[in-house]
């Protein structure tokens, strides 16, 4: 969209009603904060509820700033529905978000770039029988889910079950991907005035063994390091891969790519609705890039549109 008038009235969607609700609060609390200190004296929180449509549609908001994640916010609902009542959004469109949601139908669309070993479970298939072709350990994962909700590392067969059955949980089908052993990093892949670019490469050093909710959203249980410490080359095929999902997942405005570098830099999944918290990895990858956070809410606000 670009050049958006500061007298725009903005809905800054946070909240929501998915498991990640108290991350998306403090995603949508910062966004706000940056959109009033850029001078949008009309952006206002929304906390994202079953009478959504009518609020948007009572309030006269002009551009929904998504700052949800999760379940409805980040799956491609809240925007068919802003698409229904015509308000431009930022991020990424209908079809983006609901495929990117799913980590099976992520790895279908990924064809090309190196993905993890892994099989998918449906509801009332045999678990056991479906892992045989994998190794251990295994990580299982509800496959719509995010922020490491439902995530078990599985080290031998006799944990498996539980680890099943901790996932379904939250979603009835499961991921399973086997467990290497790596450096986990991630690139942001951002769009100004149409083109895509890649972010430095963070590289997360997890005080526990793996990245999970605790890691990600507890200060000082995740060593940031950036840029990532990998060779140059490995970085300049991590920001090319990460450029490349983005693209063949047709998402827009803002988006980040999760890897796992081991012999490859390997795709784990695409987050449509990245966090904006003080300690989300977006806004610290955009840094080191040189967009401070507040440019970063501007260039995602630029990216509202109709359409995608």
């Amino acid at each position: 969209m670009g050049n958006i008038d500061k007298n725009t009235k903005i809905a800054v969607l946070c909240g929501g009603m998915s498991s990640e609700r108290e991350v998306s609060l403090r995603s949508g609390k910062n966004c706000h904060a940056a959109l009033r200190r850029l001078g949008f004296k009309n952006a206002e929180l929304v906390d994202v509820d079953y009478n959504i449509a009518e609020r948007l549609t009572s309030g006269k908001y002009e551009i929904a700033y998504n700052a949800l994640h999760g379940k409805y916010g980040e799956d491609g609902c809240i925007q068919g529905l802003l698409e229904i009542l015509r308000i431009p959004y930022t991020g990424c469109g209908v079809m983006a978000s609901s495929v990117c949601m799913n980590k099976e139908y992520t790895k279908r669309l990924l064809a090309g770039v190196p993905l993890v070993k892994s099989v998918f479970v449906r509801a009332g298939e045999d678990v056991r029988a479906k892992t045989k072709i994998l190794k251990y350990p295994l990580i299982t994962k509800p496959v719509s889910e995010g922020s490491s909700f439902g995530m078990t590392k599985v080290n031998s067969p006799d944990e498996l079950q539980a680890a099943y059955e901790e996932a379904v949980k939250y979603n009835p089908d499961v991921l399973i991907e086997e467990y290497l052993v790596g450096i986990s990093a991630t690139a942001g892949v951002l769009e100004n005035n149409g083109e895509v670019f890649a972010t430095e490469v963070l590289e997360l050093r997890p005080k526990k063994e793996w990245y999970d909710y605790e890691a990600k959203y507890t200060k000082g249980m995740t060593e940031f390091i950036l840029p990532a410490q990998i060779s140059g080359e490995m970085t300049a095929q991590v920001k090319d891969i990460a450029v490349k999902a983005f693209n063949a997942a047709g998402c827009s405005g803002a988006a980040r790519v999760d890897f796992l570098i081991a012999d490859a830099p390997y795709v784990l999944e695409i987050n449509t609705s990245p966090g904006m918290t003080d300690t989300s990895d977006l806004p610290a990858q955009a840094a080191a890039t040189g967009i401070d956070y507040d440019n970063l809410v501007l260039l995602i606000l630029n990216s509202a549109g109709l359409d995608k």
